[in-house]
């Protein structure tokens, strides 16, 4: 299938506002594994597309950027960086109380990221305070941010879902009381981000369900919180002309190291699946462990031929399963978005996704058939979903079909952008 036209989207007429300086602030922007980077990146994009002068402040990995858009580094251990996380540094990259203090907070088992960030942005910006109109925090929320706001600058907070999830669903897998305590200790932060999160006056995030449950488990007044979608580069992530659909073929994009994303409930179902049509194979995109409980699941369900665990991959790679997959899954437990659900659905794959979180809403469950979605955490329906697709050539074709122009109908940099900016504007207290 070849669908090349494009929803027109007509971008609102902002010329009449006064233009920003906007310091955004990331405590990590890893172009290539999360969402925090391409939040970064994209969004930053259309804000200075729109006439903003944007600096980013961000601590290691550092966000890929457009040439229009400063990045100011800000260095730290990077203790968490691949192949070596926890590691202990050498004593000469240790140069400011900073580090030590970060390492100690890592050596008890925390996650010091956040705070450790907010520490050095709070030394590397107060004294620059004057050159920016606005922050935008992309889900560091540390004291820092607070102390800007207690000082009168405004303050915005992007949280694209509540981390207390994440949290209670990486308890609720815990394969030991030893790593139970060993979690408890590294989400340590979540605790300071509900308290700064509580108190902040503006906050964005990325979907309603999102905005609700933020609200609920982060105590946050939700007439605070606007809801701005997340766009998707339609120009990247788009149907590849005359690439044919491989038989068989499963793909998804989930970390086999966190619970949250439900892989475990897809490779049940993988299992499933097999007893009743062979010749099935699912492509794993995402880091994953050389012991990890998914890779030992594999191996006790005998399905080594038949899963692949390929790591992180490509843009182009990424396109290329999307457009010549039978069927993509998005087995989450719960999501706030979900972006790769929206790069599947705008490369045309036939897609599956559970009802975790926003997922219903991002797929647009209630408007247009743009995906079959199952309850989350349930292999079963899982498996029942994948076959009915693989059955159904005609459903494969609409549900790609759908998907496509519901993507570029909706999920659009611009509007994401067009919704930070009003945002910045009512913290600023311009009409």
């Amino acid at each position: 299938m070849d669908v090349r036209k494009d929803i027109t989207i007509v971008p609102r007429d902002l010329s009449s506002r006064p233009k920003l300086r906007i310091a955004f602030v990331v405590y990590r922007g890893n172009p290539h594994s999360g969402g925090q980077g391409v939040y970064t990146r994209y969004l930053t994009k259309e804000l200075v597309s729109m006439g903003h002068t944007v600096e980013v402040f961000s601590g290691p990995p550092y966000p890929d950027l457009p040439k229009e858009v400063k990045l100011t580094r800000l260095p730290s251990l990077d203790l968490f960086r691949e192949p070596d996380p926890f590691r202990v540094p050498r004593l000469s990259e240790f140069h400011d109380r900073f580090d030590i203090g970060e390492f100690l907070l890592m050596s008890t088992g925390a996650f010091p990221e956040p705070r450790s960030f907010g520490w050095r942005l709070y030394r590397e910006l107060s004294p620059r305070l004057g050159e920016f109109d606005v922050i935008h925090d992309n889900q560091s929320l540390s004291r820092s941010i607070l102390k800007f706001q207690r000082q009168g600058v405004p303050v915005v907070a992007s949280i694209h879902h509540p981390i207390t999830v994440d949290r209670r669903l990486s308890l609720e897998h815990a394969e030991s009381f030893k790593q139970k305590v060993g979690l408890y200790r590294f989400y340590g932060f979540v605790r300071m981000q509900c308290l700064i999160a509580s108190e902040l006056e503006y906050i964005l995030s990325v979907s309603k369900v999102s905005a609700r449950d933020i609200s609920r488990e982060m105590g946050i007044d939700l007439r605070r919180i606007s809801v701005g979608p997340v766009g998707v580069d339609t120009e990247v992530f788009r149907p590849v002309p005359q690439m044919d659909r491989e038989p068989g073929l499963i793909v998804t994009t989930a970390s086999a190291d966190v619970p949250l994303k439900g892989l475990r409930y897809l490779i049940e179902a993988i299992a499933a699946v097999e007893k009743v049509r062979k010749g099935m194979r699912l492509v794993v995109m995402g880091p994953t462990r050389e012991d990890s409980p998914v890779r030992r699941l594999v191996e006790y369900l005998g399905l080594k031929e038949k899963v692949q665990f390929v790591g992180k991959v490509s843009q182009e790679d990424m396109v290329g399963y999307y457009s010549r997959c039978q069927v993509a899954v998005i087995p989450s437990l719960y999501e706030g978005f979900s972006l790769p659900a929206v790069e599947a659905m705008a490369c045309g794959a036939p897609l599956v996704v559970t009802d975790g979180g926003a997922l219903p809403e991002v797929v647009g469950a209630e408007e247009s058939e743009c995906a079959v979605v199952v309850r989350a955490g349930d292999s079963e329906s899982l498996a029942h979903a994948i076959l009915r697709i693989v059955d159904d050539a005609e459903l494969g074709a609409k549900l790609a079909r759908n998907a496509i122009y519901h993507v570029r109908d909706r999920y659009s940099w611009r509007r994401s952008a067009e919704t930070a900016v009003d945002l910045y504007y009512k913290a600023i207290g311009q009409p």
